[in-house]
Formats: C-alpha cells, structure tokens, sequence
C-alpha cells in the first residue's frame, strides 16, 4: 500500500451538496458507473437517512456497482447508522462511514457535549457500524481546529471499535499545507493502535488550498484522498478529483505515489459532471478547464511547435482530450455516432440512440461540423432529461427594436399540452414570463449566464441559470443553436430540478 493512494470519490454525497447541484437517482447511477469506469476505489454514494430519494439513490448504486467500494454516510446516530447499512448491505463492497465533531469550537456550540461524551458517542457508533458492516470509516469532524492530543484519543477509541479508515478532515478549508502535513504526522505517530488503520484526509477549499492540503497530507503519509469531480462540494468545494489525480502521476517523482485510475477517462466524466450538475467547469480551471491546454503566447506556440514538453507538463490525450478532432456532419450514420458516442464515454441504449441520433441529424442541417460539445448538449438534452414533469414543445418570439417582445410558448406539463403568450422587457423576459404562467412557479431566477460551447458564429449556445424556491435553490442547464430557445431549456430545467428537490425533501449533513 505504500506506493498506492486510495481515491474516495464523494462528488454523489459531498459535491451534491453544491447548491442547486442535487441530482435524481438516475443521474447518480449514471455517474456512479463512471466513477467505477475511472478506476475510483470508493464511491461516496450518498446520506441515505437524508431522505427515502438518497435512500434509494444509495441502494440502487450498491446493487449495481461491482469493482468499487460502495460509502453511504451516517452520522453517529443509531438510526442514521442502521439506515445507511441497510442501503450498502446489497453492494458486493460495502462500506459505512460515520462521523463525529472534535473541536472544541463544533463541542460547545454545536453539539453541546463534552470530550469526554463524544468519545463514548464514536465508540458506540463505529461498534454499531461494525456490527452491521465489516468496512467502516471513521471521521472527526473539524479535525484540523482540534486538540491533537484529544484527535488522537478519539482516533485510537475508534480504531478499537473496529474502524479501519481514519479520516482526518479539514472541514472549514482552515488548514495551510504545512500545518496539516504537521497534523497527519502527529496522528501517524501519537495514536497507539494506528498500523491497524489507513489514514484518510478530506479537504475544503475554502482558502484555494484543498489540493495542496491533500498533497502535502499525502507526503506526510496519508493513504487515502478524499476528492470530487471538478472540485465541486459545500461552500467553495472539495479537493478536486482530476488535480489530485494528475498531480500523483505527473509528479511521481516527488510522491513515489499513484492511484489506479485510467486517466483517459478524466475529461468525459468532467464533462458529465457539469452537465448533470449544472455547474460549469471555469475555462481556466486545471486539467479539465477550456483552456487548461491551450496555448495563445508567440513564445508558448512557437516552443509547442517545437517540441510540447516546452510548455506542457501532461499531454491532452492523457486525460481523455483528442489532439485531433473528429469532425462529424449530416453524413455521418448511427453506426459513427454510436462508437463515437462511446469514446466519449456514453454507452446508449438503442432507444436513447435513436433519440439522439435525430436530434443530431437536425442540428447537422442548420450547423456544418458537430463537435464533442455539440454531441454532449444532445445527449443532455436527449437521455440525461428523459423524465422531467416540464418539457419545451414550441417557443416562437416576436422581437425587434420596434416591436415589444412578445413570446408564445407550448409545453408539455407531466405530459399534457399548454400553451401561453407573454409580453416582456426582451425576448428571454418574454419566454420565462410565459413559462413560468404555464409552470405556476414562484421560482426567483437569481443567476443567468451565457457562454458558446464551441467556436464560430454557428456555435450552440449554452445557458445557465439558478433558481430558488423557498429555501430551494437549483441550477439549470440548456443549449441551442438558437440562445432565446438555450435560454428556455435552461430555465426549464431548473424548474424541473426544483420539482425534483420537492418530491425529495433532504436533511444533509454538514460536509465532514
């Protein structure tokens, strides 16, 4: 093991907790198998006593991923425990991890407990857990504001419980490298039964420091990185998955350290994540961010012409990017798309095919070249929102610098017809005013953002917007060549997630 790191994925758990990133059974199941895909050790699938939607969530990864380990969280509570092992129990991998705060801080104001409670808290959770699940992770919430000596004690209790994974978490994104490299020694050294467990570190980005944390936690002797897809998580997020990742096979050198992940795989599981999510990779966001291999300097293009060890440290195949573009068009058939399809990492039923393959044969009559993007909206749009309560049917604007905006939209609406016409301020006022008639929503659209998924002026727009509700917020994604119709589809899609957030009403745990 000391040449291995062990990767915990907890993007279904964790990074769901990005507000507005909630996502439905089938998406979770849809990524979960390509986490599995990736090579990732453990998948956090979920809080299972959050709610019977998480619940299912949970189960339903576990019965169906075979190679990885399957996480649900629980706090240290008998029912949260006994909930989240019966939704691993049918994974040929299961594993529960169950968490307590240990800071002095999250003791007085949070939990109102003493020391001396809490460590008979996480001794009667962990021995419950093992009772229930052979492999159990043990985390002290807020490790890294804790008492070293008091983190220590706890850590030695649980381990005598039957925890076989430590986790030590910078829950607030406090810690500075050095610092919680200095913090993984200290527990290495000074917990008595230690060799019987692997030590964990899971990191916030709140300072910009969760990668650097990890990695210096991995230096100091941790075994285990817990990570999400492109960073995503509570607050400013988790320590991000692809950095993690590259970083240990990039600098192998330094860590004498890798992970068994096939990195060829990164950048479609990226892409993935977004487009479920909602959330946008930022362009220069490392490893899988728009621009992480592009190069616009005279010295940098001239040094990669050269020889592109000049300017880049990873090669853009290494992660799953073509050097070279395959460029489809209205020729191309459904055999093409098909495997195209797959090397991208999508694997279509012949039904969700046939789906996109209409969609990509219209837009292949109004745009010359189809790109990765270009296939990615479509199979969104296609497969990935198949079941939603609202669906766009028509949407046609009147606008102009003489004309007030006037919009008329139809809908499907759990699968009946409506139709609206509204006036508004522009022609995507004009649209959501008609939507949101037709939806009843009292939703407040507090975000809209516009980028252009590829190149050229005939390039799919792409929309994002967030919505709130209540206490409710949620992310909406849509794309079109059209960006008025884009706008509608976004906006149709956060209200669905919304619908969504109310038919499974969750009562998460803060982010360990």
């Amino acid at each position: 093991m000391d040449d291995r790191i062990i990767i915990f994925d907890t993007t279904l758990r964790d990074g769901e907790q990005s507000p507005g990133a909630t996502m439905n059974t089938a998406e979770k199941i849809r990524i979960a198998s390509k986490l599995e895909d990736l090579g990732v050790d453990v998948i956090e699938a979920g809080f299972p006593a959050a709610s019977p939607g998480d619940f299912d969530a949970v189960r339903q990864i576990a019965s169906q991923i075979t190679q990885s380990s399957v996480c649900g969280l629980a706090r240290a509570l008998p029912n949260d425990i006994r909930t989240c092992a019966e939704a691993v129990s049918v994974a040929k991998k299961p594993r529960l991890h169950t968490f307590v705060s240990t800071s002095d801080i999250h003791l007085e104001y949070q939990m109102r407990k003493s020391r001396e409670e809490v460590l008979e808290i996480a001794h009667n959770a962990v021995s419950l857990a093992k009772s229930l699940c052979d492999d159990v992770e043990f985390s002290a919430m807020d490790a890294s504001r804790s008492d070293r000596d008091y983190l220590c004690r706890v850590f030695e209790t649980a381990i005598a419980a039957g925890a076989r994974t430590l986790n030590i978490p910078d829950t607030v994104g406090y810690a500075i490298p050095e610092e919680f490299a200095a913090l993984v020694s200290y527990v290495l050294k000074n917990t008595k039964n230690i060799d019987k467990a692997i030590v964990s570190v899971h990191c916030h980005n709140d300072l910009g420091l969760a990668t650097a944390n990890t990695l210096a936690a991995i230096r100091a002797g941790a075994r285990q990185a817990e990570v999400a897809v492109n960073g995503i998580g509570e607050r400013a997020g988790n320590t991000s998955f692809e950095e993690i990742v590259m970083a240990l096979r990039t600098r192998n050198d330094l860590f004498k350290a890798d992970t068994r992940i096939d990195t060829t795989k990164i950048y479609p599981v990226s892409r993935l994540v977004s487009m479920i999510t909602g959330i946008m990779v930022q362009p220069n966001k490392a490893i899988v961010g728009a621009n992480a291999f592009a190069h616009e300097s005279g010295i940098h293009q001239d040094g990669m012409l050269k020889n592109p060890s000049t300017y880049e440290i990873m090669r853009p195949e290494a992660i799953g990017l073509h050097s070279s573009k395959l460029v489809l068009g209205k020729h191309s058939g459904k055999h093409a798309i098909k495997n195209y399809l797959k090397d991208m990492g999508y694997n279509l039923s012949d039904d969700e095919l046939q789906g996109v393959f209409e969609k990509f044969k219209s837009l292949a009559d109004r745009k010359k070249d189809i790109t990765d993007e270009d296939l990615e909206a479509l199979v969104n749009e296609g497969v990935l929102r198949s079941s939603d309560l609202f669906a766009l049917e028509y949407l046609h604007i009147s606008s102009g610098t003489t004309v007030d905006p006037i919009a008329h939209v139809k809908m499907l609406i759990n699968g009946r017809s409506a139709e609206e016409s509204c006036r508004g301020n522009g022609p995507i006022d004009a649209a959501y005013q008609a939507i949101a008639k037709l939806t009843r929503t009292s939703a407040t659209l507090l975000r809209f953002s516009i980028s252009a998924l590829t190149d050229g002026t005939d390039a799919q727009g792409e929309v994002t917007v967030r919505l709130r509700e209540g206490g409710l917020v949620a992310l909406g994604r849509g794309s079109d060549l059209d960006i008025i119709t884009a706008s509608a589809k976004a906006y149709i899609n956060g209200l669905n997630r919304l619908e969504y957030l109310k038919a499974n009403p969750t009562s998460a745990p803060e982010a360990i």
